[in-house]
């Protein structure tokens, strides 16, 4: 009862900031401090560096949870624009600043300058905290962003531990908007991978109750929104309630030579998500309900689900043709590290070991090595996909290629468009299937996401409520392990289903879960994926575009984009900004605030 009444009285708290936040403008937020609660103490503006080449003050080592749960990774760095302090330097060599009321970068002011926030957690990977000045953002300052770098708990510390400590670095730089400069109800999150995932629920998960007993237990800032403005998500591993069947309904297909059993596994999961997608309720821009239906080969390829998965597979192609001169270099489009950094936007990811791709690494025309891009996940075999590399004269040579093991695909010159006979071909010859059959959820209990859904000790465990259904309609000796995992509980007392609700974007953006509605989500979205990529199904992203699509008013903006020819990347059209994901990310930004006016 006692953690009932906190809840109700924190979403009371939570609903005013939320309003707040809901009709937030050009007017700077100074008051989320006024309903803090907190042991923590506010940021020491006399303890702040600065860095002259860049014109920027900043802050690390600065703690947002008072009892925090690992200290390595649980205190953040904040980074300013120079022209928002007026400042003086003390006698160790630190720096006293006050707010200058008239400073201006690119357009915005002390009052309108948003906040923005790195999700680098590729792989669901712990984060570690900045400790000293990060050059890398100098292109966010100067274009007027306060940069918020957060350490984080990653995998080994179990869900929800990231998402929590985010939310949580949230709180304490809004417990804190009376002394910073820029407007912290404008607050923006991105990422990659794991991160896309998880700056997707940062999206969706804002002021969330199911989350106050674990930020409560980190001591974070009691009484202020968590809710964020925006989140741009490139190729998120989320929705991990279904994902394994996901991968089965679109690429079990493409599977070759598998035994008796698994392929009976196989089939049950494809099955499993199409019961899952008609009674999900998603319906496409037109209000038009989507749903799959029997097909010829028992595995619900059919249907106006399924129709619309191949409409938005021939709109990346078609966007393809449309952005592409020919002749075109396949083998050519590689990856820049240097200005289009893997998963951080600019980062180089912290912790990570050898699990950066090799400089170079080609993400467009050729499929990535036998490490996949997040460095986590393995291939686990190989469909028949045509050869997309080296050089093509003509529109004509290219779609010549993709029909070179079967013809799937028409072209119109006259339109200068294509259209394909099935999802099944795609999957057939372009989607990398690299994973087994349990994608994320494997039988050896040793994926990411395994350990992910672990308790805290770094040691996997099943979640897959689904794959457990198929487990035992199969006969699969498995189904008694995964039934034990699934009835444990976490420390602080959550099952398995509400840990895996949290961590599931849908519960809170789809009308057919008990969370719809229960948060704040974001108003503004960008979701973009690589469609070639085998990490994840091309319905993992398309499905919460859809949700959003269908969540109503306060949702204001949603741009989806699946980039034709590009693997597990931050995948951006060459024709939209400048092409990268960094500067694309601030043209975005941008364009949000432009709406807040």
């Amino acid at each position: 009862m006692k953690i009932l009444t906190k809840l109700s009285s924190f979403a009371a708290v939570c609903t005013c900031a939320a309003t707040v936040l809901a009709g937030c403008g050009s007017t700077k937020q100074a008051d989320f401090s006024a309903t803090a609660q907190t042991a923590l103490p506010k940021i020491d503006m006399s303890a702040w560096n600065y860095n002259e080449a860049d014109n920027v003050y900043w802050q690390v080592g600065i703690s947002y949870a008072a009892t925090p749960a690992d200290k390595k990774y649980e205190t953040l760095g904040i980074f300013v624009p120079g022209e928002y302090f007026t400042a003086t330097k003390n006698a160790n060599g630190k720096y006293t600043a006050t707010v200058n009321k008239k400073g201006t970068v690119a357009g915005l002011t002390v009052d309108t300058a948003p906040f923005v926030m790195p999700i680098q957690t590729p792989g669901y990977s712990a984060l570690e905290a900045p400790t000293g000045y990060q050059a890398a953002t100098a292109q966010y300052i100067a274009n007027g962003f306060i940069f918020v770098y957060t350490g984080a708990r990653g995998r080994d510390h179990g869900v929800p531990a990231a998402v929590t400590d985010f939310k949580a670095a949230v709180r304490y730089v809004r417990y804190n908007a009376d002394l910073l400069p820029g407007d912290t109800a404008r607050f923006f999150t991105y990422g990659m991978s794991g991160g896309g995932a998880q700056s997707a629920l940062m999206g969706a998960t804002g002021d969330a109750p199911e989350y106050e007993p674990y930020l409560q237990a980190i001591g974070a800032v009691e009484g202020v929104s968590d809710a964020i403005m925006g989140s741009m998500d490139w190729c998120p591993i989320t929705n991990l309630n279904v994902a394994d069947e996901a991968y089965e309904w679109e690429l079990g297909v493409a599977r070759t030579g598998l035994d008796e059993s698994t392929q009976a596994l196989s089939n049950a999961l494809a099955v499993k998500f199409a019961e899952y997608i008609n009674a999900l309720g998603l319906k496409d821009e037109n209000g038009n309900l989507l749903t799959l239906e029997q097909s010829a080969d028992g595995l619900y390829h059919a249907g106006s689900y399924y129709g619309y998965l191949k409409k938005t597979i021939e709109k990346s192609l078609n966007n393809f043709l449309s952005d592409t001169t020919f002749p075109y270099n396949a083998s050519s489009q590689k990856q820049a590290l240097g200005n289009n950094m893997m998963m951080t936007g600019g980062f180089p990811p912290q912790g990570m070991g050898n699990r950066m791709p090799p400089q170079g690494q080609p993400t467009r025309g050729n499929p990535p090595a036998a490490e996949d891009l997040d460095g986590v996940h393995r291939r686990k075999g190989k469909s028949n996909n045509v050869d997309l590399s080296g050089t093509y004269n003509s529109v004509e040579e290219y779609i010549a290629a993709l029909n070179a093991n079967e013809n799937w695909v028409s072209y119109d010159k006259a339109t200068n468009t294509a259209t394909i006979t099935s999802v099944e071909a795609f999957m057939r010859n372009v989607k990398q299937l690299q994973k087994s059959v349990g994608a994320f959820d494997d039988l050896s209990g040793t994926q990411p996401e395994n350990t992910l859904f672990g308790f805290g000790d770094g040691k996997g465990a099943h979640f897959d409520a689904l794959m457990l259904e198929a487990l035992k309609e199969t006969g699969n000796a498995k189904a008694d392990e995964y039934a034990a995992d699934l009835a444990k509980k976490d420390a602080l007392g959550s099952t398995m289903e509400e840990r895996h609700n949290m961590y599931n974007p849908m519960y809170y953006l789809a009308s057919s879960y008990k969370g719809f509605k229960t948060s704040t989500p974001a108003k503004y979205w960008r979701i973009h994926a690589g469609i070639f990529q085998g990490d994840t199904a091309v319905s993992t992203e398309m499905d919460y575009y859809l949700a959003l699509v269908n969540y109503g008013s306060a949702v204001k903006s949603v741009e989806f984009a699946d980039v034709w020819g590009l693997y597990h990347t931050e995948a951006e059209r060459p024709t939209y900004g400048d092409g990268t994901s960094t500067g694309n990310f601030i043209l975005w930004v941008q364009e949000c605030l432009k709406n807040e006016k």
